[in-house]
């Protein structure tokens, strides 16, 4: 069963994502969280870019003795608990992040993989305690994802939260429900910056299947930001 996915970003003006760069400075980036909390999702997901932004340790050895079946492994399935409400995901197609923790921000992590990683690399998510989940042979397949965290950690409803390139992957395959933007009034103005909604060069032709989205809501969050809330539709036979 799919969860619901509500896409969650903060961005100036002209879709740029990083408030270090906004002009004027300090504008807006600190309603993020509070949002986020808001939300009350079960789970919340980031790319790999993102995610090696969290990470505190050193990539794992390339060789071991052990062999792992490529099956779903969890440290941990009690997440919703007083102290822990959420899960921390995180798409690593080929297993690229040594962790050096087993949480962020308290919330367990749990790495999406393909088939293609090591041996090496899954004996060092189970050392540190990390979960893992497979979701394809070479690359992420996002609604066996979205099946896998559903079935398995009871997720129904999840905050795709960025980078720019995780999130348009969701958008392309029809997979958002709902777009909540915090608008910052700040520009960037350069290049360089990551957008709200990209892709990489092999997916740069490609389209999202929407057919429609509806403002829902509008919501000042004070010093001119607001909280754009977007219900989307998406083609079933496009995705």
């Amino acid at each position: 069963m799919k969860p619901y996915v509500i896409c969650l970003m903060a961005s100036s003006v002209d879709g740029r994502t990083h408030p270090s760069r906004w002009r004027p400075k300090g504008t807006g980036a600190d309603w993020f969280e509070r949002i986020h909390d808001e939300l009350g999702g079960d789970a919340w997901v980031i790319g790999r870019v993102t995610g090696s932004e969290f990470a505190k340790g050193k990539p794992y050895p390339t060789t071991t003795t052990e062999t792992f079946p490529r099956e779903n492994w969890f440290a941990r399935r009690d997440a919703k608990t007083p102290d822990v409400k959420t899960y921390g995901v995180v798409l690593d197609a080929h297993g690229k992040i040594g962790w050096g923790r087993s949480d962020i921000g308290g919330d367990p992590i749990v790495v999406v993989l393909t088939e293609s990683v090591p041996d090496s690399h899954l004996a060092g998510l189970r050392g540190e305690g990390v979960s893992y989940i497979f979701a394809g042979k070479a690359e992420i397949d996002l609604a066996l994802t979205l099946d896998i965290l559903n079935r398995e950690l009871g997720v129904k409803r999840l905050l795709v939260e960025g980078g720019g390139v995780a999130n348009g992957a969701f958008l392309r395959a029809g997979l958002i429900d709902e777009f909540n933007l915090i608008l910052s009034p700040a520009v960037d103005g350069a290049s360089g910056a990551a957008f709200v909604f990209d892709s990489t060069e092999a997916d740069s032709d490609r389209r999202a299947p929407l057919t429609a989205m509806t403002l829902e809501s509008t919501r000042p969050l004070g010093g001119g930001v607001l909280l754009l809330r977007y219900l989307l539709e998406n083609d079933a036979a496009g995705q």
